[in-house]
């Protein structure tokens, strides 16, 4: 895209939660004009509405090294290392200070919602010369309607504010809609600002990924306090025990934790189990929500006072109808990207580090960055979203061969989908994915994939 003599390319970043902030901490060093929009009254918006919720991850892997770099010339001090932030130290300690006492403090635009993306002078269908003309991004503040342009954009955005709907087969139960009072989303702070809510209640939790785990286990503390609480799991699938993880051969070991104490608590009973439960829907019952798989007498049906849906989060494209995108038609994210992120091929959680080639979309100049651009997928690395937009900054740059380069060795962060190896004996090979490290490693990445390939299969997913 060309430039004026001596005017740096204006980057578009849409979001300021943290793979924004560090993208736009990247333009300025290469010296480009990045201009950051955030929807929400402060910086990360997304990331305090889960602020009671402890991290996976310790400080090492949440904070950019261009940030930080920011950060230090305003007299920063990095946390402890080893330390697990909570959504709410992570803004506190790292994120405000990036955005109100550094130099992006000047670049950052609060209350203003992207409402669309598109090429100046161009509708989708025009090709010829489209790629020469800035995009044209419209959005919405207090004073109304502003647009923007910019050479190159950086959707990161995020989904925390598109969660799946709590209907089995992708859609919105019937009835979701109209009792949505009585519906949370994500991981509701149960035991800090919405204790009132669910104290002594009736509470169903639909989901079996780490947010629903997470609040079935707060909820059972709530228990300890107001005995009256009554905790329901309503789980799609047969089996219980995929929820919790790979305890011990985790990398992650607070995730591992997380999936051993959930483990202990449903074995001993203090959570009603109601698994190939797909819900389909939902009703008043008086001053109770009554959820079901389906209308009438043959469905099963649970009747709770409050049900929070933990089914994930989905990409929200509705403002990028004039630009060009190619999706993965399962993910939903670049199709260069879903090999190594689609649960029903790679069943682990590591992924290698990638850029700009991955993450490009056919319209030029535009690129997805952050939990957004592994669309539907369940699980993402802050320190690969910061490696993304590395890539992707130093190529709007025009620096190829730094955005082709790898230049982060990322944690191994996953175990397979499944209950639980069994532990590896003392003197043995340190646990690894999927039941250890593979005894030859030609023959597999770990163990499970290489009885998958013994039993004729293409092997356990985990390869890359």
């Amino acid at each position: 895209m060309p430039d004026s003599p001596g005017k740096p390319k204006t980057v578009a970043i849409l979001g300021a939660g943290p793979v924004g902030l560090a993208a736009a901490a990247h333009a300025l060093e290469r010296g480009l004009e990045p201009v950051v929009l955030e929807a929400g009254p402060g910086a990360a918006h997304a990331v305090r509405q889960w602020g009671h919720v402890r991290m996976f991850s310790p400080w090492e892997y949440n904070i950019d090294r261009a940030a930080a770099r920011l950060l230090t010339t305003a007299g920063w001090n990095s946390p402890a290392p080893h330390q697990f932030p909570t959504g709410a130290e992570l803004v506190a300690q790292y994120l405000e200070p990036l955005a109100a006492r550094t130099a992006l403090k000047d670049r950052i635009r609060l209350s203003s919602r992207v409402t669309a993306v598109g090429r100046t002078g161009f509708d989708k269908m025009k090709s010829n010369g489209r790629a020469l003309e800035p995009f044209t991004v419209r959005y919405q503040n207090g004073k109304g309607p502003e647009a923007l342009k910019a050479d190159a954009v950086i959707d990161a955005t995020g989904t925390w504010f598109a969660p799946n709907p709590a209907g089995a087969d992708g859609l919105p139960a019937i009835g979701e809609e109209a009792l949505s009072e009585r519906i949370a989303y994500g991981m509701p702070d149960v035991l800090g600002a919405k204790r009132t809510r669910y104290a002594g209640k009736s509470v169903a939790v639909l989901g079996a990924g780490h947010s629903a785990i997470g609040t079935l286990i707060d909820l059972a503390r709530l228990k300890d306090e107001a005995p009256g609480t009554e905790i329901v799991w309503l789980l799609r699938g047969t089996t219980p025990e995929k929820a919790f993880g790979g305890g011990a051969n985790d990398k992650l070991a607070a995730r591992g934790a997380l999936g051993a104490a959930f483990a202990a608590l449903v074995a001993s009973g203090r959570i009603r189990v109601e698994s190939g439960f797909k819900v389909a829907h939902l009703s008043s019952d008086g001053p109770r929500l009554r959820v079901a798989t389906g209308a009438g007498s043959c469905c099963r049906t649970v009747t709770v006072n409050e049900l929070v849906v933990a089914t994930g989060f989905r990409p929200d494209f509705d403002f990028l109808r004039e630009v060009r995108l190619a999706l993965d038609p399962a993910v939903e994210c670049p199709p260069a990207l879903a090999p190594l992120i689609d649960p029903n091929i790679h069943s682990c959680g590591t992924v290698r580090p990638h850029g700009a080639r991955e993450l490009a979309q056919p319209e030029p100049g535009l690129y997805f960055a952050g939990t957004k651009s592994y669309g539907r997928a369940p699980t993402f690395l802050m320190l690969t979203g910061y490696e993304q937009v590395r890539s992707i900054v130093a190529e709007i740059a025009g620096d190829h061969d730094a955005a082709a380069r790898v230049e982060l060795s990322l944690p191994e962060t996953g175990v397979c989908s499944g209950p639980a190896p069994s532990p590896v004996a003392t003197g043995e090979a340190e646990a690894g994915c999927c039941g250890g490290p593979a005894p030859d490693p030609a023959s597999g990445c770990c163990v499970a994939d290489v009885e998958a390939k013994a039993e004729g299969q293409q092997g356990c997913g985990c390869a890359p």
